[in-house]
Formats: structure tokens, sequence, C-alpha cells
């Protein structure tokens, strides 16, 4: 579904698979950029949807696996500051994410959003993969171990979906979008 399948999986190692989530991710972005024009609108929200789901699960096999791993073997002068860093950054891109999934796609910020994110994704990637990496590299983590612990919890997250918070609400209709607003409006007079 997203990212490295359960038989790229065997022997991935932690940063080959957090690196492989980036690059898909930096993929479905530059999609966005060549739809966004002239796309249906239900084409950038499938879109939009995928990229929100697959942050949605990087973030938390970082968070639940990745980083408390870094913080244990990476010097704690060297990785603390950015092991915090990118906590604070991981809490700015749910915020953008949860308000891309609540907004439609009509919205006039609506690509601004997805903008937005898509450069914020930028900066975070660009620090883990020039600063914290290699100091997690130069450590003692088992990174063939972490690695196949991030890819289960990954698979599990994806079948499971429960990180999915998906862009409709349980009858079905979009979240945010003004026409749901005003039809709901009129079943309640």
């Amino acid at each position: 579904m997203f990212g490295i399948t359960s038989s790229e999986n065997e022997g991935a190692n932690a940063i080959d698979l957090l690196k492989h989530d980036h690059d898909e991710v930096d993929a479905f972005f530059k999609q966005y950029e060549e739809i966004k024009d002239g796309g249906e609108d239900s084409e950038k929200e499938a879109l939009v949807a995928q990229i929100c789901q697959a942050l949605t699960v990087h973030a938390q096999i970082e968070e639940e696996i990745f980083y408390p791993a870094a913080r244990r073997e990476v010097d704690e002068e060297e990785g603390k500051d950015l092991l915090d860093e990118a906590a604070v950054e991981h809490q700015t891109l749910k915020d953008l994410i949860e308000r891309l999934e609540a907004a439609p796609t009509d919205d006039p910020l609506y690509d601004a959003g997805v903008k937005v994110l898509s450069e914020y994704v930028k900066h975070h990637v660009r620090e883990e993969e020039t600063e914290l990496f290699p100091k997690v590299k130069s450590s003692q983590m088992d990174l063939d171990a972490v690695g196949q612990k991030l890819a289960d919890r990954k698979e599990q997250l994806q079948q499971s979906g429960s990180s999915n918070r998906g862009r409709k609400s349980s009858n079905g209709q979009r979240r945010g979008s003004r026409r749901n607003s005003q039809s709901s409006a009129g079943q309640e007079s």
C-alpha cells in the first residue's frame, strides 16, 4: 500500500525504510503539483488522503519505535536537540494534516495548505537525513532489528487502518465540505 511492501521488509534496515517513506511522500507531493491546477477535486482529495495516511503512519512508527531507540543509542549531547525538534515538527505536521483532512478541496487555501505541508515535510526530512541519520548510523543501534520492528508496526497500522483518520465521516459525507454543511442544515429543520 504505502512504502515498502511485506516482501521488501525482509532485511530492510531502519534508515532505509524511513528514507523509502520519505521518497514515496515526496513523489506524492510532486504528483499533486502536477494535478493541482487541472485535476478533478476527487483526484486531488484521493491523493491528499494518500499523503496524509502515509505521513500519519510514518510519524507514528518513528514516534513509537525509531525515536525512542535513537534516544537510547545516540549520544545525548548530539541527539537530544534533534530528537526534541523532530517531536515538535511532528506535532506541527499532525496539525497541518488535520486541517487538510477537514478542508474541502474547493477551499481557496487548500492548495496552499498542501504546499505548506510539502515544504514542512521537506525541511523535516532534510534534517533527519543529514543530521539525525548519520548520528544513528554511527551509534550502536541495531538498524536491522529496529528496521524490522518499524516494518512490522507499519504493516500492522496499514492493515488495521487505525492511523487512517480518513476524510469521510461515518455516514460517508466528506468532513469539512460546505456542501455537506448546507445539506445537513436543511435536514435538521
